[in-house]
């Protein structure tokens, strides 16, 4: 199956007067047609940053695009004019932000603001825009009738599916979704995850879900990609990682989850903090956290190695040939 989406060794930085914050360092990724990758990692780990990467809209000042390249149905994304990256968002790659409440215009109603989106990309009559717009809202499980309401007359929940609305307004190829459901509760939350999966399938999205929640990942995605420090440092399916977690960081975060299973009193946590992206250790980024530390990994940057087919992990623990004394 060919990659709709692939990230070669992208490099992010946002400078400042004192510093260089390195929010994404190297990072390599594949989504392909019809797939959802989970994005899974602490705050601070460079997912969003790499989501704005992926659309061209990091801050610039002061972040840039240090190194590296995104291709997007095999051609560069990054040598792009401004003015054909404008035609590629909300028509080939749509995103839905954290937050419903700041991601719509107030004073629009929400039908109008489906419409704005339509027909920034499709030149339509007047009655055929409307349509489009009402058939997208009965699409989200929303009444048509409520074409003319502004979106302080909508909950939460509600306000979450008319932004779904119109990231699918023009059929998109692929979805970055960045914490859909943190602003959410949870029955709302588990509402909007389903609605997603059966919209993936009825127009054959490809979905990068950006959550820190691995429950979310095991309900919604095919493949996870675990972030730390603005690296992958494990990648493969759902199934393989949940089975078999293989780095320490991965197995860690997996600790921290309280089980129904096991009687505790306290859950196990990984020890320290994320590190100062201005700042960040030499070698594995996260060797000072590490329980499994070795010399090597205070000093050298360990490779991503396939453990498994398909199953990836950068950890010196399953370098073979560093085992072998090569």
């Amino acid at each position: 199956m060919e990659n709709l989406l692939e990230i070669k060794n992208l490099s992010i930085e946002y400078v400042t007067d004192d510093r260089i914050n390195k929010a994404v360092n190297d990072l390599n990724l594949k989504i392909r047609e019809g797939e959802t990758l989970g994005f899974v990692g602490e705050t601070g780990a460079g997912k969003t940053t790499t989501a704005l990467g992926v659309m061209r809209l990091v801050p610039n000042p002061p972040g840039k695009i240090v190194s590296g390249e995104i291709y997007f149905e095999g051609e560069n994304l990054l040598d792009k004019e401004e003015k054909d990256m404008r035609e590629i968002r909300g028509n080939k790659i749509s995103m839905i932000f954290q937050d419903p409440m700041t991601s719509l215009n107030p004073i629009m109603t929400v039908g109008e603001q489906i419409e704005e989106v339509i027909k920034l990309h499709e030149d339509l009559p007047k009655e055929e825009l409307r349509k489009r717009a009402e058939e997208m809202l009965d699409t989200v499980g929303i009444r048509k009738e409520r074409f003319d309401d502004y979106p302080h007359q909508f909950s939460g929940g509600m306000k979450q599916r008319v932004v779904i609305a119109m990231a699918l307004a023009c059929n998109p190829k692929l979805i970055i979704a960045d914490e859909p459901t943190t602003a959410l509760d949870v029955t709302i939350q588990a509402q909007v995850l389903e609605l997603m999966k059966e919209l993936k399938i009825k127009f054959n999205t490809s979905i990068l879900l950006i959550t820190h929640d691995l429950g979310v990942v095991a309900e919604t995605c095919d493949y996870v990609s675990i972030m730390y420090a603005g690296s992958s440092l494990e990648y493969g399916d759902v199934e393989r990682i949940y089975n078999n977690p293989l780095h320490p960081y991965t197995v860690g975060l997996f600790n921290s989850i309280p089980s129904l299973d096991e009687d505790k009193d306290k859950l196990d946590v990984i020890p320290g903090t994320p590190p100062d992206p201005s700042n960040l250790p030499t070698g594995c980024k996260f060797h000072p956290r590490c329980s499994r530390c070795m010399e090597i990994c205070k000093k050298s940057l360990p490779k991503s190695i396939e453990v498994e087919k398909g199953h990836f992990v950068s950890c010196f623990l399953y370098d073979k040939e560093m085992k072998e004394g090569k």
